[in-house]
């Protein structure tokens, strides 16, 4: 259905749109609502650096640091920030709660991630992430937990004591098939200890665009080197989430998943990260238009939300190509690429840069207590 409006039109393709980012102006102007009822919007996520930017470059949240101050002078700096994080999660998440309950709680989720500290930490994982998932109080609340080897059995675990999940940081398909039979085990858990499955939610969130940065650089490589695969670059993040996207649809429509699902459980969908174009040369709404298809969630930050909204062509691509995209990852090692090398490269490089996005926000709160408290 033509809408003149792509977002809406990828809501029509079985696509949910979500937002990457949050501020508190964001709630308090009215434009969380505004994109809820002009766009179709329907969720929203968070990461450290999000709010690192949010708090420490800005002095919007001043006023609400010296209120806390006021409340609680000997407020640590870690207290400050989750005090702050979860006033603006609450208030998006009773924003959503329409969205929640109008689609049988398949949409309209907010997400906080755990402790970037506890990334490697089985139980440090499990305890922060119910611990967050309790003092939100929000049905459409997702804890975020990164795909790392260590996160796979608190994801599991996570998921049979009913706390919603959204995975973060996958690079490699390997690992998404083990977070995928993690959210399977999770349930199958709860279903054996028979305690309902429905209302428990989980999304896959799968990066994109950082896999092609990095590598582009080693095509560009073997082009120079003589080798025909000009064709490859700007190619590769694309094939990779679409063989992501054709486990799922087999797993979805396998017997395991039928019973879960007769149970009343929710697929947990694969979530497109990482979608704002790195390179110039390439379509701002590259990884926007390629990975359209039913049963995903697609979150936008501003630039390539407002970029898709205004040019974006909506059409079902994410089903199409799988056999080409197979081949294409297949050359890699004739390239003699090691994917799996580079995916856990970006795996640790994406754990650092929360954590050092952790820190620095940390900081920066500290500075903020010590001034505004003088």
């Amino acid at each position: 259905m033509a809408h003149g409006n792509p977002l809406l039109e990828l809501r029509d393709l079985g696509q949910s749109v979500w937002y990457d980012y949050i501020r508190n102006d964001l709630l308090e102007t009215g434009e969380l609502a505004r994109l809820i009822e002009r766009d179709g919007l329907v969720g929203l996520t968070s990461n450290p650096s999000i709010f690192d930017k949010a708090i420490t470059g800005s002095d919007l949240y001043d006023p609400f640091i010296r209120e806390a101050l006021a409340a609680s002078g000997d407020s640590s700096a870690e207290d400050l920030f989750y005090h702050l994080a979860i006033g603006d999660l609450r208030a998006a998440a009773d924003a959503f709660l329409p969205v929640y309950e109008a689609s049988g709680r398949a949409d309209g989720y907010v997400s906080l991630e755990v402790s970037p500290e506890l990334a490697h930490d089985t139980d440090g994982t499990v305890r922060n992430a119910q611990a967050l998932f309790e003092r939100v109080d929000r049905p459409n609340l997702m804890i975020k937990v990164p795909a790392t080897r260590e996160g796979l059995p608190a994801i599991e675990r996570l998921i049979a004591a009913g706390v919603n999940v959204n995975v973060t940081l996958l690079f490699a398909v390997e690992r998404y098939q083990q977070v995928l039979e993690a959210y399977l085990r999770g349930l199958e858990t709860r279903l054996d200890q028979g305690l309902p499955l429905s209302g428990i939610a989980s999304v896959a969130s799968f990066f994109v665009s950082r896999v092609d940065s990095a590598l582009d650089p080693l095509i560009e490589e073997r082009v120079r080197e003589g080798e025909p695969v000009e064709h490859m670059l700007g190619s590769l993040a694309v094939a990779n989430a679409k063989l992501a996207y054709a486990h799922y649809r087999e797993v979805r429509e396998g017997e395991r998943h039928a019973r879960l699902s007769t149970a009343g459980a929710q697929p947990q969908r694969l979530l497109w990260a990482s979608t704002g174009t790195k390179n110039p040369r390439y379509s701002d709404v590259l990884y926007v238009e390629s990975l359209i298809g039913k049963e995903t969630v697609n979150t936008l930050p501003p630039d390539t939300y407002a970029a898709f909204r205004d040019h974006g062509r909506a059409r079902a691509r994410l089903g199409e190509g799988a056999t080409e995209a197979a081949a294409l990852m297949r050359r890699l090692p004739e390239l003699g690429i090691d994917l799996q090398q580079i995916t856990d490269r970006l795996e640790a490089e994406g754990v650092k840069a929360f954590a050092d996005a952790f820190r620095h926000l940390l900081a920066g709160l500290e500075d903020k207590r010590a001034r505004l408290a003088a």
